[in-house]
């Protein structure tokens, strides 16, 4: 997949928009809140509600998973693209990071089904 694809597919769930918060990178919001950070060989995502479960990523894909900085704690993981992590996996963690963000969303932040 490209970033541009996986970008793709993060601006299609309901209420997604592009940002750039910081100069030169792009995430992806849902409401006022990240749910994927875009880069341009990986994407940075919420993969469980603890690091301790986040951890799961390390174990399967030590050489294309990573703790995110600063995030990390809250089981935000980088994932490479284009490597042994399978692009379907890929668009699964970006699914169950936006079900993360969106259900942390307070209801009037939240979008329509």
């Amino acid at each position: 997949m490209t970033r541009d694809e996986l970008l793709a597919h993060c601006l299609a769930k309901p209420g997604a928009w592009e940002d750039q918060p910081w100069e030169g990178d792009v995430v992806a919001k849902v409401g006022p809140r990240i749910f994927a950070f875009v880069g341009p060989e990986s994407v940075g995502v919420k993969c469980a509600p603890s690091r301790e479960a986040a951890d799961e990523w390390l174990h399967r894909y030590p050489d294309d998973a990573s703790v995110m900085a600063y995030i990390g704690r809250s089981g935000w993981n980088t994932l490479r693209l284009g490597g042994a992590i399978a692009d379907e996996e890929i668009y699964e963690a970006v699914d169950e990071s936006y079900r993360w963000v969106v259900s942390k969303l307070p209801k009037q932040d939240r979008p329509a089904p």
